[in-house]
C-alpha cells in the first residue's frame, strides 16, 4: 500500500474485500469442476479467473505504487525491484497455466518432465517467494512511518478474518464435497469414470 493510500477506504476495507474474494473463487475453482466434461472451456476460464481475480485485486496497491505513483509518498525502496521479480513470476504462472505450453509444441515429450502444470507450480513457489521477501523488506524500511501513522493491527484484522476466512473456504469445499456424495449424477467427471452397471 503507497504511503498516500494509508488509512483511505480501500486500506480501511482491504482485507474485508480479500476475503470475501476468497469465497467467490474458492466458489469458482470448486463450480468450475462440475463444467470439466460437458464445458471445458467454461471450466478453464472459471479457474483462470479464480486464480487471476484474487491476484489483481490484492496487488492494485501494488501496481498503482509500482507504476503510477511518484513523489516522496509512494513508498519506494528497495523492495521494488522484489517486488517486480515477484510479479515477472506471477505472469509467467499464469501463461502457463493457461497456454498449457511446452506440451503443445511438442506433445508426448514433456508427459514426465518439465510440462506446464510442473512449470506453472514452480514459478508460483518463485513468485511467493519473492513476494514474502518483497513485504519483509518494504516492512522493515517502512516500520517506524506505519507505527507512527497507522493503528496497531488488531485481533479482528489479523489473526481473526484469517480464521474467518479459513473456516468459510472449508464450508465452501464441504457444501461441494456433500454434494458429489449425495448426487454423483450432478458431476459429469464422475459419471465418465463410474464402471457402468450392467443391466438386467
Amino acid at each position: 500500500m503507497p504511503d498516500r493510500w494509508i488509512n483511505s477506504t480501500l486500506h480501511l476495507y482491504f482485507i474485508h474485500v480479500a476475503v470475501f474474494n476468497s469465497v467467490v473463487c474458492t466458489t469458482l475453482s470448486c463450480y468450475s469442476r462440475f463444467l470439466e466434461i460437458e464445458q471445458p472451456k467454461l471450466s478453464k476460464a472459471l479457474r483462470i479467473t479464480a486464480f487471476s481475480y484474487p491476484f489483481v485485486f490484492d496487488n492494485i496497491p501494488l501496481f498503482f505504487r509500482l507504476l503510477l505513483c511518484w513523489g516522496e509518498d509512494c513508498s519506494q525502496n528497495d523492495a521494488v525491484p522484489t517486488h517486480y521479480h515477484h510479479l515477472i513470476f506471477a505472469f509467467l504462472t499464469c501463461f502457463l497455466f493457461a497456454s498449457h505450453l511446452p506440451e503443445r509444441l511438442a506433445p508426448g515429450c514433456f508427459d514426465y518432465i518439465g510440462h506446464s502444470h510442473q512449470l506453472f507450480h514452480i514459478c508460483a513457489v518463485l513468485g511467493t517467494h519473492f513476494q514474502l521477501e518483497a513485504i519483509v523488506t518494504d516492512m522493515s524500511r517502512r516500520h517506524a512511518w506505519l507505527s507512527a501513522n497507522t493503528p496497531l493491527p488488531s485481533f479482528g484484522g489479523t489473526l481473526g478474518v484469517t480464521a474467518v476466512s479459513v473456516l468459510l473456504n472449508l464450508l465452501i469445499i464441504g457444501a461441494f464435497v456433500l454434494l458429489l456424495l449425495w448426487s454423483p449424477s450432478s458431476s459429469p467427471f464422475l459419471q465418465s469414470n463410474c464402471p457402468k452397471q450392467k443391466r438386467e
